[in-house]
């Protein structure tokens, strides 16, 4: 069975499915058992919460809070209204959050303000926190190692082994989405070889990046299972053995603490 790490539930492209309950049970029947619904926003707290409610026999759901570093409310946030959302037993970990230059050079401080004030939150709530980072990856490590985090994911990892390897210095897990399954996704292919088996995490980020072979369509949990398969291929092992792994890695991250 499958985790996905990552999934923005609430934005899922339902025109296949109909519903967000169906959505799940797909996931499901492709022996996804897991998901963690990710907040960028605010406004998206309400609806994330309730989709904790969806029944779907043999399935966990869990969230996380956060503001996603390109949001205009990165002004409103502060420690105690992340402390407030974030208090909830399924509420997972804290984020998304981190740094992103690529979108967004404009508020570079206030993004560094946010992502310091959501390591605080981790670390008072001992959650793990997600993290985003693009364009970023020197002030995403030094801003990590500045507030002493060690509990957390590098989500959606595309950067190079030398950031990886900083990473999993502090404590982190790098997750690993659709990206790694891509033709000119090469030299992230090569860093996954070198990441430690006990480290890898595996995510969709759907509705975005879809994995070969579904790349160019809306991406769902349901996919996360050729996320794994690509990688169980590069590490030549049946891929039974790397979903327990990638599933053993994430109850340890969110029982590092417990």
């Amino acid at each position: 069975m499958f985790t996905d790490t990552h999934a923005h539930l609430n934005r899922l492209d339902l025109a296949k499915h109909g519903t967000l309950q169906t959505a799940l049970q797909t996931a499901k029947s492709a022996n996804v058992h897991r998901i963690m619904a990710i907040m960028c926003d605010f406004d998206e707290y309400d609806d994330i919460q309730s989709i904790m409610h969806t029944p779907i026999d043999g399935m966990t759901l869990g969230m996380s809070v956060g503001i996603h570093p390109c949001q205009d409310t990165l002004k409103q946030v502060t420690a105690e209204r992340l402390l407030d959302l974030a208090k909830a037993h399924h509420v997972w970990a804290i984020g998304e959050t981190g740094l992103d230059y690529y979108w967004s050079k404009d508020h570079i401080n206030e993004q560094k303000s946010s992502f310091a004030t959501h390591i605080h939150v981790s670390q008072i709530l001992k959650k793990p926190i997600v993290v985003h980072t693009r364009d970023a990856r020197h002030d995403t490590i030094d801003l990590l190692k500045a507030e002493k985090a060690e509990h957390g994911i590098i989500h959606c990892f595309t950067e190079d082994y030398d950031t990886a390897k900083k990473a999993l210095d502090l404590g982190f897990y790098v997750s690993l989405s659709g990206i790694v399954t891509f033709k000119n996704a090469t030299e992230l292919q090569d860093v996954a070889k070198k990441l430690p088996l006990d480290r890898i995490l595996i995510e969709t980020d759907s509705p975005y990046l879809a994995p070969v072979p579904k790349r160019g369509k809306p991406n769902e949990p349901a996919f996360v299972p050729y996320v794994a398969e690509f990688l169980a291929n590069l590490y030549a092992m049946p891929l039974e053995n790397f979903a327990k792994i990638t599933n053993d890695n994430f109850d340890n991250l969110l029982n590092q603490y417990v």
